[in-house]
């Protein structure tokens, strides 16, 4: 339980040796500094670069996203925060237009990253969506008097925010949340709530766990209940917001991801360091532009995490029929007003192909002209929401979607 602590002792006793690489590097970039043009200044300067950035904790970024082109004009887009919640906000990018655009509502990953990893995908569906997104809240963040969150009071936030929108609202899941927006809008199914989303699209989620093995499915089976709890849940120390709140630490969530593509992310932070050797900037800028999201981590709740752990990675409960909500049995077959996309990318090692795809036959009330499934070749996990093949063959087949599932006609716009 002491992890925590050590990992943040770790960071400070590194800020002096920070500090210098900081003075370095400034030092021998500075172009009144002879040196800083020669072979061995720019060494020295990229080399103090890497050291500062393997050393830095990353804080939270921005969306940044301020301005977008609406039917070829150039519009402002204002951030506003339009609900309020204990662990989440609903963040909308109000763009200063009138076009009558689908509503959107992305519901972003609650895994150890913060929404702004989606801000490639905000920024691609802005020009043709009215777009809102859940910025969930760091839980080292949240005081212990706000209670607990867990997997359940997810799916209540999930319905909270549709209601919310109304029922023109289109969802879009990225990962982690397919499961809990599938079994929130199953939910409002059942009710014969008036409010039930136009269309809802499940991106590269674990649907059904069972559809196709992973790396993350493997060690999810491997470890007991008891593991995960002594493992990798730790106490936020008293100096933080949320202190003593039992959380699964964004660090361990990160050291994880890296674990499984360790080779390639040295490789990265080599070819990093040559670039600034050589002074090629734009690899380089891109490469900080990434890793400055990549290595920005958040904590979740530990009832939140451990819960997805045992219910959707070990029993499998939502693809087997059993999963509840406050004791009410989830039955995706009761959706009936509410058209389903899945998207997967072929390279996937995180939700594989086959995982999401599952939804099409758990939703069997729908017609055949409501369900569409799509594989996005030559893609891994980011991929399908980010990047030049997310803006050239995943939102075209996205946004057609969304537009021939909307309430009312939306006015035609030319698509290059």
């Amino acid at each position: 339980m002491m992890l925590y602590h050590f990992h943040d002792w770790q960071k400070a006793t590194m800020a002096p040796l920070r500090m210098m690489a900081e003075a370095t590097h400034a030092a021998f970039k500075n172009p009144f500094f002879p040196a800083a043009h020669t072979h061995f200044g720019r060494t020295m300067a990229a080399g103090a670069e890497l050291f500062e950035r393997t050393t830095r904790k990353f804080a939270k970024p921005i969306f940044g996203l301020n301005t977008t082109r609406v039917a070829g004009d150039i519009v402002a887009v204002t951030e506003e925060y339009v609900l309020q919640k204990s662990f989440c906000n609903l963040l909308h990018f109000k763009r200063a237009t009138t076009s009558n655009d689908p509503r959107v509502l992305i519901v972003a990953p609650m895994s150890g990253h913060h929404a702004t990893l989606l801000r490639g995908t905000v920024e691609a569906m802005l020009p043709d969506h009215d777009v809102y997104i859940t910025d969930w809240i760091d839980a080292k963040l949240v005081p212990l008097s706000k209670g607990r969150f867990d997997l359940e009071d997810y799916i209540s936030y999930v319905m909270e925010f549709i209601r919310f929108l109304g029922p023109d609202v289109h969802l879009l899941a990225i990962c982690q949340p397919a499961p809990p927006v599938l079994c929130a809008v199953s939910l409002l199914a059942a009710m014969d709530d008036p409010v039930q989303p136009r269309s809802m699209t499940l991106m590269g989620g674990p649907i059904d766990i069972k559809a196709a093995k992973t790396s993350v499915t493997e060690v999810a089976a491997k470890h007991s209940m008891d593991w995960f709890r002594r493992t990798v849940i730790q106490s936020l120390p008293f100096y933080y917001p949320g202190a003593h709140r039992l959380v699964y630490p964004g660090f361990i969530q990160l050291n994880g991801f890296v674990s499984m593509n360790v080779e390639r992310h040295i490789g990265e932070h080599f070819k990093l360091f040559q670039n600034l050797v050589k002074g090629d900037q734009e690899p380089a800028t891109l490469h900080r532009k990434f890793y400055d999201e990549y290595l920005s981590v958040m904590d979740v709740t530990a009832e939140f995490y451990l819960q997805t752990i045992e219910r959707i990675f070990k029993n499998n409960d939502l693809a087997e029929g059993r999963f509840t909500w406050h004791g009410q049995l989830v039955k995706p077959q009761a959706i009936k007003k509410t058209a389903l996309l899945t998207i997967e990318g072929e390279l996937d090692d995180i939700s594989a192909p086959g995982q999401t795809r599952v939804a099409l036959q758990l939703c069997s009330g729908l017609p055949d002209n409501m369900k569409k499934a799509h594989l996005q070749i030559g893609v891994g996990h980011y991929g399908i929401f980010n990047g030049r093949k997310w803006r050239e063959s995943v939102l075209p087949v996205l946004r057609k979607f969304i537009r021939e599932h909307s309430a009312a006609p939306v006015a035609k716009k030319e698509f290059a």
